[in-house]
């Protein structure tokens, strides 16, 4: 009898117990959620893909925090920089986020988000290493599409659909892009003897100068397209939807904005992308030469051009946790 109601008494103090050490853990703060598309290999040691930097540079003491539903783990540091590798495309990279978003372990109720990444460039308007910040953000893929002989010859052969108003464009916070811009456009941007001859290849001035960090508009596309007849149709739907020039190709920031968009809104969204290749071959190659390129006729500049996202990103993410009273509120006057 006395050692059962020893028993009673130690499963309730345990119960209580549990109850209190449940009730008195408080989720993490996020001030930045650092989201990048895949990892080569490891974080660490090997060579880089879109997380390695940024590991290196904030979560190489932090303990990885498993997210059911997410491609891979969560890391955060002590000063509430979170960040994670969310999977390439539109399903893998917003399920990923989604699932974050949901798990009661983060609150990003005050959170900023840079969605970072690497992308193609049209040889018209950027270059190998540049780095730009998205003013807007297309989803390419939502609308109707046809063969193009079967419009009148130079006629696009696109339409938007109706009903994807909402979803089909955002445009990120102006006054949250200047920010970025004010800080990072100054910034000397890595680049390499390979990115620099790989550029010669090109007539277009913009082509074969050195990177440097602008803003436009990203293109969000499952479709990996390629080729000056789609690079033109791209630059013809961001027209048709009123927003700046294409100046970069990716396959998730939409699909992640309007995954975010459902519980905290945009306005503290930032889309971040490195140019690793043009949108289409030189004029000394077809667009199918350039998507399948022969040993040594890539473009160069990858390694140093993962490194410029970071040193890029990085800068605004200091800024932001430095002057957290100031940024938690909403974001300051320039």
């Amino acid at each position: 009898m006395i050692f059962k109601k020893l028993l009673v008494g130690l499963l309730i103090f345990s119960s209580t117990f549990s109850s209190q050490a449940l009730a008195t853990t408080q989720p993490i703060q996020v001030k930045v959620f650092i989201a990048a598309m895949f990892e080569i290999g490891a974080n660490s040691g090997d060579k880089a893909g879109e997380f390695q930097h940024w590991y290196q540079r904030y979560f190489t003491d932090s303990l990885a925090i498993i997210v059911k539903g997410a491609h891979k783990p969560v890391y955060c540091n002590k000063n509430g920089v979170c960040g994670g590798v969310l999977g390439m495309g539109k399903v893998a990279s917003s399920a990923s986020m989604q699932a974050i978003l949901l798990n009661p372990k983060f609150d990003f109720s005050h959170s900023y988000f840079i969605l970072s990444g690497v992308g193609g460039t049209p040889p018209s308007k950027g270059t190998i290493g540049d780095v730009t910040w998205g003013s807007w953000l297309i989803d390419y893929d939502l609308g109707h599409r046809w063969a193009p002989e079967e419009s009148k010859q130079d006629t696009p052969a696109f339409m938007p659909r109706k009903g994807y108003e909402s979803i089909r464009r955002y445009q990120l916070n102006p006054l949250l892009l200047n920010w970025s811009l004010a800080l990072t456009k100054e910034i000397k941007l890595k680049d390499s003897v390979a990115a620099q001859a790989y550029r010669m290849r090109y007539p277009q001035k913009e082509a074969r100068r050195l990177p440097k960090v602008f803003a436009g508009t990203h293109m969000t596309g499952d479709t990996f397209f390629h080729g000056p007849g789609l690079s033109k149709e791209a630059q013809f739907i961001t027209e048709l939807y009123g927003a700046d020039d294409y100046v970069a190709t990716e396959m998730e920031a939409t699909a992640i904005t309007q995954v975010i968009s459902r519980s905290v809104g945009t306005q503290r969204i930032l889309s971040l992308r490195g140019s690793v290749n043009f949108d289409q071959g030189n004029p000394n190659e077809t667009t199918l030469e350039h998507l399948d390129p022969a040993p040594g006729e890539t473009a160069g500049g990858f390694a140093e051009t993962v490194e410029n996202i970071v040193l890029v990103g990085a800068k605004v993410t200091d800024h932001i946790v430095k002057n957290w009273p100031v940024w938690k509120l909403e974001v300051p006057a320039l």
